[in-house]
């Protein structure tokens, strides 16, 4: 798809112009085009009180493809219960390219997760202002019918849908877009402080309503990064927080809001209103039958216990297919608690799941063990593979605390020399075996080959397994005088030993651990391992007690220049330096100074976010990905080969390979709202 400009002297704007893509032309942009549904999926049960709502309608005249709607709604219109299509149907609708063929109404798609409630994910969540191409390549309009990007960047248009509707039927306009922003976003009790996307040298955009359907932020500063995190995980709240519905949470429009608090049993407002779905931050509980939403589904069912829920078509939806019939195809989506992950394996072997998507960590099914189990059986169970691409770009990233509160020590970590000699002790090759089923390859905390941000050197630098090569760097950085039991010493005569923090939800981090603990033994550096639950390890991270902690290699792919953390101190999940990242986003108030080389990355990444022009903004980014590699912050160790999901056959227009991501996000933008259920 290519970015048909139009500009004289005004806006770029982005139009309704599919042809072959130049990349060579700036991004900025106007435009309606295909629609995308969601954000993060787990997997599915069966548990069907309908089995034959599994099924699509594609013999009789309820799946038929002149039917401009689903037959249920049809009937509803019929009884005089639902207002016609034409009535619910915004003026200008998304068109949705199916990804194979034209879907039949009918049928039902069952999901699982691991733990209560069992909630709604990326099949039916994505549906912001704007959302990413399938090939995450660029982003397109999405709830936002057209956008225009104005004065380079610190100005952007939004033009909505004339008479799209929320799923209770009332009107969707820009008053609701005020009232997420000015009432909510920008509500210091609601949110402690804007998501930084909306805040350019350090003042938060300012909204301009302009009619019904148009509105505009403007910025301060250029905001180079606004669509690419506007199309990202966590910018949610402006099309979830429906203002007829919320206002009677908000102070500001419920006078007797003290008294619903009491009855409520809540000491604040914003408490409450979280609880009822509004957004603080992150989803909230927005599929709560009674919260309107702009998705394909929504919530209809839950039990008591939080372990079954459904999700039932919105009739006021406003997508359609190329004949102009209502999307989604599908009745409804189901989803389960299931607990037990043998029984959920077992449910899929026998092909009780139309579709489990391939997620960016799936701890329900997708890991390298299960698959040779389900490959043996997909014949049977009736399903088939589709491959993920994992934005991941490595299993477990060491970071060393540059910043410890044991200056001798931060002083140990900060000698680039250490770092690699630490590097050389590790045998990638052998932890690929015994950890990882032989599946990946020796790879630092860099971007994927498949990403447009490759970088050769950061990526292999220092990955070959070399005792010799090991103990020269660790002599060269210092630490030639050991003690009685062989470990290194300090300058200051105390062993080098330090603890490493690790989740105990993560099992294999701890294995591959366990086998670095014996290779840096090996090479005299005294290592143990810290497993805690995830809650302590943030805040022994948040308070800066830790020796060093593992995480995974996120930013593997497009996401490494939203989320950079690996590869400079830009975020509090940058663990390696904590101190320079806070000094790098107070402006020099507090923290510690970092070195020249990463306020170097620090003044890259503004002008990153100051620039439009993505050709410039990847030029940056590369010169940002040079410096990582020159100063080695973190070691890396073995680079996921992907992930996988499994189709049954009789589910469609599920596209063969997708990619894998937190912030992509998956399946959201293969259009969930276009699959559908048939024998053939």
């Amino acid at each position: 798809m290519n970015e048909s400009l139009d500009r004289a002297d005004g806006p770029m704007r982005y139009r309704e112009t599919f042809v072959p893509r130049d990349p060579s032309r700036r991004h900025v942009l106007r435009a309606g085009g295909l629609a995308a549904a969601a954000m993060f999926a787990a997997g599915c049960d069966l548990l069907s009180t309908d089995p034959q709502g599994r099924s699509g309608g594609g013999d009789g005249a309820d799946g038929a493809l002149d039917a401009k709607e689903a037959p249920e709604l049809t009937r509803l219109v019929k009884a005089g219960d639902l207002p016609p299509l034409g009535k619910r149907l915004p003026a200008s609708p998304m068109v949705v390219e199916p990804t194979d063929r034209l879907g039949t109404y009918g049928g039902q798609w069952d999901l699982f997760g691991d733990s209560p409630p069992p909630g709604g994910g990326a099949e039916v969540y994505y549906e912001w202002l704007v959302r990413w191409s399938p090939d995450w390549s660029e982003v397109r309009p999405n709830v936002a019918e057209s956008f225009e990007i104005e004065d380079d960047g610190r100005q952007y248009t939004f033009h909505l849908r004339e008479g799209m509707k929320w799923s209770d039927g009332e009107p969707f306009t820009t008053e609701d877009i005020a009232f997420a922003y000015n009432d909510v976003v920008l509500n210091e009790e609601a949110f402690s402080a804007p998501p930084s996307f909306f805040v350019t040298g350090g003042k938060a955009a300012q909204l301009e309503v302009i009619d019904d359907y148009t509105f505009r932020f403007v910025f301060t500063t250029p905001n180079g990064l606004f669509l690419e995190q506007l199309a990202s995980n966590g910018a949610h709240v402006l099309t979830i927080t429906a203002k007829h519905y919320f206002e009677q949470f908000h102070p500001k429009y419920n006078k007797n809001i003290d008294a619903l608090l009491k009855e409520e049993k809540f000491d604040t407002w914003y408490e409450l209103f979280g609880d009822k779905g509004g957004s603080l931050g992150w989803i909230g509980n927005i599929w709560q039958p009674e919260v309107p939403l702009l998705t394909a589904w929504h919530t209809t069912e839950i039990t008591q216990q939080d372990t079954r829920m459904v999700l039932s078509r919105n009739p006021y939806y406003w997508k359609t297919d190329p004949r102009g019939r209502q999307l989604p195809y599908l009745d409804r989506i189901v989803r389960h608690v299931i607990t037990d992950q043998e029984a959920a394996l077992l449910r899929a072997m026998d092909g009780e799941f139309e579709f489990l998507p391939p997620t960016f960590y799936n701890p329900n099914l997708g890991t390298p063990k299960n698959k040779p189990v389900l490959a043996s059986n997909r014949d049977k169970g009736g399903y088939e593979f589709v491959d993920g691409l994992d934005s991941t770009m490595n299993k477990t990233v060491i970071a060393l605390n540059l910043n410890h509160p044991d200056r001798k020590l931060a002083e140990v970590f900060q000698n680039r020399d250490f770092r690699i000699g630490l590097s050389h002790a590790i045998n990638r090759e052998e932890i690929i075996t015994a950890v990882y089923q032989r599946q990946g390859e020796p790879w630092q905390a860099a971007p994927r080959k498949e990403s447009e941000f490759y970088h050769e050197q950061l990526a292999t630098q220092f990955t070959s397994y070399d005792v010799d090569l090991a103990n020269q760097h660790l002599d060269k950085a210092g630490y030639t005088e050991r003690d009685g039991s062989g470990f290194r010493l300090r300058p200051d005569g105390k062993r080098i030993a330090f603890h490493i923090d690790v989740i105990t939800e993560e099992p294999t981090q701890i294995d591959a651990l366990e086998l670095v603990r014996s290779y840096w033994e090996d090479v005299g550096v005294k290592m143990d391992l810290h497993t805690i639950d995830r809650s302590l390890f943030y805040t022994r991270k948040e308070a800066n007690k830790h020796d060093a902690s593992v995480w995974t290699g996120d930013g593997g792919m497009r996401d490494g220049m939203v989320d950079p953390r690996w590869y400079f101190p830009s975020n509090n999940e940058s663990n390696f330096a904590l101190l320079w990242m806070t000094w790098y986003l107070t402006r020099g108030e507090e923290g510690e100074e970092p070195p020249e080389a990463a306020r170097r990355q620090m003044e890259l990444y503004d002008e990153i976010g100051l620039t439009v022009d993505p050709e410039r903004r990847h030029e940056l980014f590369m010169e940002i990905l040079q410096i990582a590699a020159d100063e080695f912050w973190v070691m890396g160790t073995v680079l996921p080969i992907g992930t996988y999901g499994i189709k049954r056959k009789d589910f469609h227009n599920v596209p063969k390979s997708m990619i894998a991501s937190w912030r992509y996000p998956t399946p959201g933008p293969a259009y969930p709202e276009q699959y559908f259920v048939a024998d053939s």
